[in-house]
């Protein structure tokens, strides 16, 4: 990230709603004890899942890639009275970090945290989702969405991360994992069941919203 990007950043950050304390005590402890901290959502992107889960009101939610729960304490803190979120990781490792911030957020009464492949899971949920937030392996994000678009109830949301990948979405020639991602993209683009926009926010954000 430059200079000036690093500025307009903390510019936003500043001028952005203040996270919930726990989410503080989060970061640390993700950057202090995961090989790959950058993974968590952070202050922009969190402030506005929060923002679009309040405004959709979910009944049900779903997490594709919980990591160390930053994301999914940011979507429940935008239920609605009754709303459950589903959150899936495959690293079981994590586990532990998850309830330990899913209880100190107290939100486990609205959080159902599945451990395990979500390609395995999402068959056996059978439900209907108001929003999804799709950020596990990138290689499976077509799989996911697959899985979840026809399980969305009509107006639903359905939310995409990492979709520029450091911006080499734009390349010409790209490598294996680029090109993963940009055919989700061109994916998206040409599916009549969707309207969705592109945000440039960190590392790229798709929302879609279901017709």
């Amino acid at each position: 990230m430059n200079f000036a990007l690093k500025r307009l950043t903390k510019y936003c950050e500043n001028h952005s709603t203040v996270p919930h304390e726990v989410l503080y005590e989060l970061e640390r402890e993700t950057n202090l004890k995961t090989l790959a901290p950058q993974m968590i959502s952070g202050h922009l992107q969190g402030s506005l899942l929060t923002l679009l889960s309040k405004m959709q009101q979910p009944k049900v939610a779903l997490e594709i890639g919980t990591f160390t729960s930053y994301a999914t304490i940011c979507l429940a803190q935008g239920l609605p009275k009754g709303g459950v979120l589903h959150t899936i990781e495959a690293n079981e490792e994590l586990e532990y970090i998850i309830k330990k911030y899913l209880d100190k957020a107290d939100l486990t009464d609205r959080v159902v945290s599945h451990i395990g492949r979500a390609e395995e899971i999402i068959p056996q949920l059978d439900l209907m989702y108001d929003l999804v937030f799709i950020d596990a392996g990138k290689r499976f994000y077509e799989q996911h969405y697959d899985l979840i678009i026809d399980r969305m109830n009509p107006g639903g949301l359905i939310l995409a991360d990492n979709i520029l990948w450091s911006g080499k979405v734009t390349l010409k020639e790209k490598d294996a994992d680029t090109q993963i991602i940009h055919n989700f993209n061109e994916k998206i683009q040409a599916d009549p069941r969707v309207e969705n926009v592109m945000l440039p926010l960190r590392d790229g954000l798709l929302i879609m919203r279901k017709k």
